[in-house]
């Protein structure tokens, strides 16, 4: 079983390097945060920027593993159910009162852009990437990371709840586990490609992920002092991820309340070890493969 930390050793909030209030709120999107823990041989950094344009700024293979939920436009834009978006007040996406985030807009042109920027800055040797996609979008884009990236397994996250939906009720996603062409293994070869972890209900970010989703990634697919990174950070989950696996993080999200969200969210868990947006576990499995 992974080890657990001593919160003793994490660095206080002494070290983020900027001023949380000011990045949130600025509108220049360079805008980023740092934080360091494990005596400070570690660290995180959340970057406030587009996506793609967030991949580009960063070195040539820079990051040994991707672990990344995009924000797909696809289901709610084109996918017609009923009235469409059932909850909230979709139409005002992206406004600054607005639940609902911008979404990354999932042409077959943007994605081969987010794709081909994916495989330039992760490692040759130990590059390894998982891509979360709902039904619609691994219908639409899913065959197009096989251009780019040597797919290994498509993993199933069951929610284990159901949810809401037409024509059937959703209770899953998908995970595609590829490598940029390299051989290098998974930690363990038992783990399964069924993962059943219960959705986070009541969230205080529009779906808001499990850390145990990308525990299970990062814990399967890193060593200590790896760097992680994650286009899409949302909620920080996978920033809480990685630092659970002392691997170095950096990630972005466009959105103010992301950033917002998750600089307290990680800076909390530093100082304290205590997820303030996750307070339970979510998993419902005997066998734990993932810490």
């Amino acid at each position: 079983m992974h080890k657990m930390y001593d919160t003793h050793s994490f660095a206080s909030s002494n070290y983020i390097n900027q001023n949380i209030t000011s990045a949130c709120h600025d509108n220049n999107i360079s805008n980023h945060l740092e934080f360091k823990y494990n005596n400070l041989n570690n660290k995180v950094s959340i970057h406030q920027d587009d996506a793609i344009s967030f991949l580009k700024k960063l070195p040539s293979q820079s990051v040994d593993l991707i672990v990344t939920d995009p924000a797909y436009s696809g289901m709610n834009n084109k996918l017609k159910l009923g009235k469409g978006r059932i909850v909230g007040q979709y139409s005002q996406k992206g406004d600054k009162e607005s639940k609902w985030f911008s979404e990354f807009e999932d042409s077959e042109e943007n994605y081969i852009e987010f794709l081909s920027q994916c495989k330039r800055v992760l490692k040759k040797s130990t590059g390894h990437i998982y891509i979360m996609f709902d039904s619609y979008s691994l219908l639409t884009l899913g065959s197009i990371v096989r251009d780019y990236f040597d797919i290994k397994n498509l993993i199933t996250w069951d929610k284990v709840n159901i949810g809401m939906g037409h024509y059937y009720r959703r209770r899953h996603e998908y995970i595609i586990f590829a490598t940029n062409n390299n051989n290098r293994k998974i930690k363990n070869r038992k783990f399964p490609d069924v993962w059943r972890f219960k959705r986070v209900h009541n969230s205080a970010y529009p779906t808001q992920k499990p850390v145990e989703v990308f525990q299970a990634m990062i814990y399967a697919s890193a060593e200590e002092n790896f760097t992680v990174c994650d286009p899409f950070l949302g909620s920080g989950s996978s920033a809480i991820a990685a630092i659970k696996n002392s691997c170095n993080f950096i990630g972005c999200d466009i959105s103010n309340k992301s950033i917002e969200v998750a600089s307290s969210r990680i800076s909390k868990y530093i100082e304290s070890g205590k997820d303030i947006m996750q307070k339970n576990s979510t998993s419902v499995e005997e066998n734990i493969f993932w810490e």
